[in-house]
């Protein structure tokens, strides 16, 4: 039985070297893939923070779960769920990471707008989540302006 490979047939080879074949990414990609890493960490922080009410953590015997209204336990539920898949999707900076990122922030921004008998009327929450929706899409335009067509 012969040998798969000879010398002579890898006298041509040349290194492979690390750096052939990646593109180059620009300083608005890295400033978006890392306001995405932080917007991760604080969906990460919501999510928990809305799972410890769901479960009770920290919460004073008469602010139990079971004491509120359907409609506040629904979007605990909601946001206790969705806010940790969008973290796991933006610090991976997969593209569906921002997509259910996205709709975590348009559906509080529409529970604290159009129904305040939820959580209650949060100017400082619409504030802070309607910043950051405006910063996301003008880094994300930034981003796709340096990209090469």
């Amino acid at each position: 039985m012969s040998e798969p490979f000879s010398a002579d047939d890898l006298k041509g080879l040349d290194p492979v070297h690390e750096e052939e074949g990646e593109v180059s990414v620009g300083i608005w990609t890295r400033r978006l893939v890392l306001f995405l890493r932080v917007m991760a960490a604080l969906s990460m922080i919501k999510g928990l923070y809305h799972w410890s009410r769901v479960c009770g953590i920290g919460v004073e015997p008469n602010e139990y779960f079971e004491a509120h209204s359907i409609a506040w336990q629904v979007a605990t539920v909601f946001f206790a769920v969705i806010d940790l898949v969008a973290a796991v999707g933006l610090w991976l900076a997969a593209a569906w990471g921002a997509v259910i990122w996205l709709t975590a922030v348009a559906s509080m921004l529409a529970v604290e707008i159009f129904f305040p008998q939820v959580y209650g009327r949060g100017f400082i929450t619409v504030i802070v989540e309607g910043g950051l929706l405006g910063l996301y899409l003008w880094l994300a335009m930034k981003s796709a302006q340096e990209q090469p067509e």
